[in-house]
């Protein structure tokens, strides 16, 4: 891991420590990484609730109570499933804040959407925050820049509220 990433998730440590706040993650493309990343690091526990990794799209409207509508009209790769993945762990963890990620780590295009297409997004205090991301590489490189850029997006949401 690079200092980068690991300065990030100790960001993450301290923003959600120092505000009291409880997070959650709804993980698709990275698999469980990102849940990973936030607890390598000692007291995670006093702030990180849960982490759900939901593969399928059957498992998205199962867990979450995703909309099929929202997953027909706009595929499991897209802002408005990412949106909605991390409004619905929010409120299932009644956590202050969580992030979610839904990509293509290919080998092949899925659902129209080239490889490397990935969306995260933040709901915090009842706005939802989304971001397009793009990357290239091996599978197993996109997936780890896809849950440190999901890191990232998170602290500087944060900064912002």
């Amino acid at each position: 891991m690079e200092k980068e990433a690991l300065k990030t998730i100790e960001g993450i440590h301290e923003i959600f420590k120092n505000k009291g706040l409880k997070l959650s993650a709804a993980e698709s493309c990275t698999g469980g990484l990102i849940s990973h990343y936030i607890t390598m690091i000692p007291g995670a526990s006093t702030f990180f609730e849960a982490g759900v990794v939901t593969y399928s799209a059957e498992s998205k409207m199962r867990i979450f109570g995703l909309s099929s509508e929202t997953i027909s009209s706009y595929g499991v790769v897209s802002g408005e499933t990412a949106i909605e993945m991390a409004e619905r762990i929010r409120l299932l963890t009644k956590t202050d804040c969580a992030l979610s990620t839904t990509g293509n780590l290919g080998p092949d295009v899925l659902e129209g959407k080239d490889v490397g297409l990935v969306y995260t997004a933040v709901s915090i205090y009842g706005k939802t925050f989304v971001k397009e991301l793009r990357f290239e590489g091996e599978r197993h490189e996109i997936k780890e820049k896809a849950a440190i850029s999901a890191l990232e997006f998170l602290v500087e949401v944060m900064k912002a509220e």
